[in-house]
């Protein structure tokens, strides 16, 4: 009896011991080269959206078992979003102003490096029903101008560039980023907007693109950099690397990034 006892018990605890073994080879597979489980948080501005959704699959593809999470927005909300403690791994901003944000509050990982440069295109309904020719069109009160708030990127950039032609728009609402000025035009509820080429080339048929000599006194330069608290640190730094990449540059200048 005694002994059928210490055998029973022999053999639960070589289960166990079998059991505990297997849970730890599945862990050490989890957490293997390829990252698995592991997520990488990017924030970018909101006209990165489509490239960087396209260079997210291509990271994942290459890291088995590692998502790419994006927050897309206005650049400053989002780096304001980092500063007060938002987890993120990379930060891609359309803009040095608000890259520096986040540098001056010493939260960038490494030296922000410039990685494209994007224009404005004035974006009009595809039939253009205001007449739409030029800049200086845009004051017309008759017209429903939309354009990005002044802290946003796109909002700056008009700024500068409506101020170079000597234009003043009473715009009939400020959109706190280039989507949503954009969405305005594709849903019949302004005659235009100004927002990036990128953005009218991506919208397709949908919109009709105009080119506007001053565009070229309002380009912005987009930087992307680590953040010095990011979870994933290596990942977000193979991210970067991506984007850097002649890969990243491929898919990137086929939306119309111009090259830095």
């Amino acid at each position: 009896m005694l002994l059928k006892r210490l055998t029973t018990g022999i053999v639960g605890v070589t289960l166990l011991a079998a059991a505990a073994a297997g849970c730890g080879d599945t862990d050490d597979k989890s957490s293997g080269s390829g990252g698995g489980g592991k997520t990488v948080t990017v924030f970018a501005a909101a006209s990165l959206t489509g490239t960087f959704t396209t260079l997210g699959k291509t990271f994942e593809s290459s890291h088995p078992g590692v998502k790419v999470r994006f927050s897309f927005g206005g650049s400053s909300t989002l780096a304001q979003q980092i500063t007060q403690g938002a987890p993120a791994d990379v930060f891609a901003a359309a803009s040095p102003a608000t890259m520096k944000t986040v540098t001056d509050a010493h939260l960038a990982g490494g030296q922000p490096q410039t990685f494209v440069r994007n224009r404005l295109q004035i974006a009009t309904p595809a039939d253009n029903p205001g007449k739409v020719t030029g800049l200086k069109d845009l004051a017309d009160p008759k017209l429903k101008v939309v354009l990005c708030a002044e802290p946003v990127p796109c909002g700056a950039a008009a700024k500068k560039a409506l101020a170079a032609a000597g234009v003043t728009v009473k715009p009939v609402s400020l959109e706190q980023d280039v989507k949503g000025a954009l969405n305005k035009v594709t849903l019949g509820e302004a005659d235009a907007a100004l927002v990036y080429r990128t953005d009218v080339k991506a919208a397709g048929t949908k919109v009709h693109g105009i080119d506007f000599p001053e565009s070229a006194k309002a380009i912005n330069d987009y930087l992307i950099a680590t953040l010095s608290k990011a979870p994933q640190s290596g990942l977000a730094k193979e991210f970067v690397q991506l984007v850097l990449s002649p890969q990243g540059k491929q898919v990137l200048s086929a939306a119309g990034f111009e090259a830095p």
